[in-house]
């Protein structure tokens, strides 16, 4: 083989990975990983200093990152632009994260919050399970995606007052059938994309407290800035 030849092999697979690698969703550079660098880095500075901050009874709380800016407008492609590879980066940072943090490192089984199956269909996944997904990959706790499941629709939680958001919710998330017996004496670790009033994660601890099944606590990739503010409105 010429040698100009072996030396334009390395120019040629340089150039098709570029024609072959999708653009970053958030500003169309080239992208690895779901984000080009320069997103990467402007998500990652949302992240949070002490992800435990809200590790508190009765429901303790490990946030990856405050929800605004970069890590807002990723969580939103993900879920409502098409870009389910989005949740790889994402899972795996959160994954990350609670690594360092001390906290538990074995035997705990993650349950993401359901969608209804109406929701689920019509956006072609749940994203709280692909992320919980990456993040088991990283801790390698063991994922049971359909533990919970939603039995009926609700409406959308925001604008709602804690009583409404209670009603919204009662009896709309129950354990799958399926699981309940192999959840029996395992500790449970919920996981959303978004931590806001509580009130999903609450209604979904309390089924699984109700049946005996300990809920270790929830992770979320992002809570808003007014939790980050006044830590204590995770209980409210």
């Amino acid at each position: 083989m010429p040698n100009w030849v072996q030396l334009l092999q390395p120019l040629q697979r340089s150039l098709l990975d570029m024609v072959l690698r999708a653009p970053c969703p958030l500003c169309d550079r080239t992208a690895q990983q779901g984000f080009c660098v320069s997103c990467a880095r402007q998500i990652q500075r949302c992240q949070l200093l002490d992800p435990q901050i809200y590790w508190q009874n009765p429901l303790p709380l490990f946030a990856w990152g405050q929800y605004g800016g970069a890590l807002k407008r990723a969580i939103a492609t993900l879920k409502y632009e098409n870009h389910p590879e989005l949740a790889e980066p994402l899972g795996q940072w959160t994954g990350q994260s609670w690594r360092t943090s001390g906290l538990a490192t074995s035997r705990l089984v993650v349950l993401p919050i359901p969608m209804y199956r109406d929701k689920q269909k019509q956006r072609g996944f749940n994203q709280a399970e692909l992320l919980a997904r990456s993040f088991c990959q990283i801790t390698r706790f063991s994922l049971k995606p359909e533990g919970l499941v939603r039995v009926r629709a609700t409406e959308a939680q925001f604008g709602l007052s804690v009583i409404e958001r209670q009603n919204n919710l009662a009896g709309a998330i129950q354990i799958s059938p399926s699981a309940e017996n192999a959840l029996k004496g395992k500790q449970v670790l919920l996981f959303d994309d978004i931590y806001t009033t509580g009130a999903t994660a609450r209604a979904a601890a309390a089924v699984l407290q109700q049946a005996g099944i300990k809920v270790f606590g929830i992770v979320a990739i992002a809570a808003p800035s007014q939790m980050v503010s006044h830590p204590t409105a995770v209980n409210a």
